[in-house]
């Protein structure tokens, strides 16, 4: 014992000595600075994405590809009439549940993630996740023509959104309204990386899905662990070898290279018609008064003709309906004329816009990705007559998906992870360049935008006055909580309230601190309890460039309010706000009165 007593005043002394709490100053600095992100949040909630996301995944995995579309496809294949009537009833139960059970039928799948992420902030309604994850099964079981990823990549997306709900009242993972859409993103690629067991394409392609030509990149650190977790858990139960089996050329030529971009070409022109077509038959369908029962049930009708039509003229194990990844296979393996892998992606597609464009539940990337396989296998036994026609099958994958998506870089690393060709690569992305840029800007998605840069500058001499918000709610400070938040409305445009006391401004209430009091206590509680008397503001003819700087800075308030001399509130001025005077249509504000929450009598 004494001599631990001992021990203790040198040990103190060395923690004292000041080179080492200089140095430990220094350290903890460089520290600081290397994570200055806060990146903690993305190491717990990126994890948990992935691991339910990859769960759900396996689920409907199971599902459609072992307990469902095998038995389905055996059963066609040998009573070929069963077609039509196997698909129009499979469509129309899809058609039931969307119309009866979702408040928008036409909203699902990738659209509604990329819809969200532009227009709702990231957010998604749970409610009708079941109904929609079952109509999906519906439409692929039973040989609709889509395949997994449209339920995945909408799964995975609400799973994110509905982890930033259950988690942003946690004060240690300060999440605020901008990492919704990152963890919709993050989900998206969670959900794509599973089902086609390729976690980098599940990357590229949740962040190239957004826009036409631009990614969104915020997201990439999330997306980049739930992708990988979501792959792990799927692999755990289903096994991780690549879906599609290419026997990989060692080698290609540097005429193989420029016969690769005439396939991109033709693929290109080819996916921008596709496009346009299905395009045109969507918003058909979509503004039709018929119910959405029957429109789903006559795309399932002649979804099944063109399965009929196929194997009447081919009787064999190619069929252009359902999930078709064993057509990948039978496609590789020869044995089938040019005219007949022709006709087999042509009526692939006239099959995906009869299924998907009546409003089926899922994406088209497999079917994209099929007729583009084919296409390329006919070119390279036709045109090119080369010993190494799955080189072209592969290209014309990559093709069809860069053009049609307009993800030109995830199609590229799909055709490499999916099929273990990486060898394929380098011609793959000589195609898929010269389809995306012969396809334009058609895009098989209604939803994906262009990315604008945005000047800034532009708005430099500009007063506040000109961009604010100039209807703005007034609290007054003896109001209760519960009629205060009762008087909020889901059209209110603003976060932050100035609060009135007999007449004389005394601070700012907001959501954030309303949300953090139990609505148990709101009877007893008025809006004085919640106000902050720090106030964030500037005056109407302070320059925009100088409040955006305010609203930027660390720890920035995420609104400035907009006073006069007089302490008297004229507006309320947000980054959005700032953004939308660089639109060149921004659009009016509508007549309102100023609003005051009433005292209570």
């Amino acid at each position: 014992m004494s001599g631990i007593r001992q021990a203790n005043p040198a040990g103190s002394r060395f923690l004292r000595h000041p080179l080492l709490r200089r140095y430990a100053a220094l350290v903890s600095d460089d520290l600081s600075a290397v994570y200055a992100r806060d990146l903690r949040k993305w190491l717990i909630l990126a994890p948990l994405v992935g691991v339910v996301t990859g769960l759900a995944i396996t689920a409907i995995a199971v599902v459609i590809l072992r307990l469902m579309w095998p038995p389905v496809l055996d059963f066609y294949l040998h009573h070929h009439w069963a077609m039509v009537p196997g698909v129009l009833l499979g469509c129309m139960a899809a058609g039931f549940i969307m119309q009866y059970l979702t408040p928008d039928p036409d909203e699902h799948s990738s659209e509604e993630i990329i819809r969200s992420y532009h227009e709702h902030q990231g957010s998604i309604n749970m409610r009708p996740f079941l109904p929609k994850l079952l109509a999906a099964v519906a439409t692929v079981g039973m040989g609709g023509s889509a395949a997994l990823e449209g339920p995945s990549i909408y799964g995975g997306g609400a799973i994110g959104s509905w982890m930033w709900t259950h988690f942003r009242r946690a004060t240690r993972f300060r999440l605020d309204a901008r990492d919704r859409r990152i963890l919709l993103i993050c989900g998206a690629a969670a959900g794509m990386s599973a089902v086609f067991r390729a976690p980098l394409t599940g990357i590229v392609f949740a962040l190239e899905m957004p826009y036409k030509d631009d990614l969104a990149h915020e997201a990439l650190l999330p997306s980049l662990i739930a992708s990988v977790v979501s792959f792990m858990t799927l692999s755990s139960f289903l096994g991780s070898a690549p879906l599609f089996d290419f026997a990989v050329e060692p080698s290609f030529t540097r005429i193989d290279l420029l016969w690769c971009a005439v396939l991109g070409l033709l693929i290109g022109l080819a996916a921008m018609a596709f496009v346009t077509i299905f395009r045109r038959v969507r918003s058909f369908c979509v503004n039709a008064r018929a119910p959405h029962w029957v429109k789903l049930s006559i795309g399932g009708l002649l979804t099944g003709l063109c399965g009929l039509a196929f194997v009447g003229l081919y009787n064999g194990a190619l069929v252009p309906l359902g999930p078709n990844y064993e057509a990948v296979g039978l496609i590789l393996g020869g044995g089938h004329s040019s005219l007949e892998l022709v006709l087999f992606g042509v009526l692939k597609l006239a099959a995906t816009v009869f299924t998907l464009g009546a409003g089926g539940v899922s994406a088209m990337f497999v079917p994209l990705f099929l007729s583009g396989g084919a296409f390329g296998m006919a070119f390279a036994q036709s045109v090119v007559h080369s010993g190494a026609p799955a080189l072209y099958a592969a290209v014309g994958m990559a093709c069809f998906i860069a053009a049609g998506y307009k993800t030109p870089l995830a199609a590229v690393v799909f055709v490499a992870e999916a099929t273990g060709g990486h060898a394929f690569i380098i011609p793959s992305l000589i195609g898929a360049a010269v389809a995306y840029a012969a396809s334009g800007d058609a895009s098989a998605s209604g939803d994906q935008r262009l990315h604008e840069a945005v000047k800034v500058h532009a708005l430099q001499g500009v007063p506040v006055r000109e961009v604010m918000q100039s209807h703005v709610l007034i609290a007054l400070a003896s109001t209760g909580l519960r009629e205060f938040a009762a008087t909020l409305s889901p059209h209110t445009r603003h976060e932050v309230f100035p609060v009135i006391e007999e007449g004389q401004l005394i601070g700012t209430c907001s959501l954030w601190a309303l949300s953090h009091v139990p609505p148990e206590k709101w009877s007893s509680m008025t809006v004085r309890d919640i106000t902050q008397s720090h106030m964030d503001h500037v005056a109407p003819e302070t320059d925009v460039m100088d409040a955006l700087q305010l609203l930027l800075n660390e720890d920035a308030p995420p609104s400035l309010l907009v006073v006069e001399e007089a302490e008297r509130v004229v507006g309320i001025l947000t980054k959005t706000d700032v953004l939308q005077a660089l639109m060149p249509h921004r659009p009016e504000a509508q007549d309102e009165e100023e609003i005051e929450v009433p005292s209570p009598a």
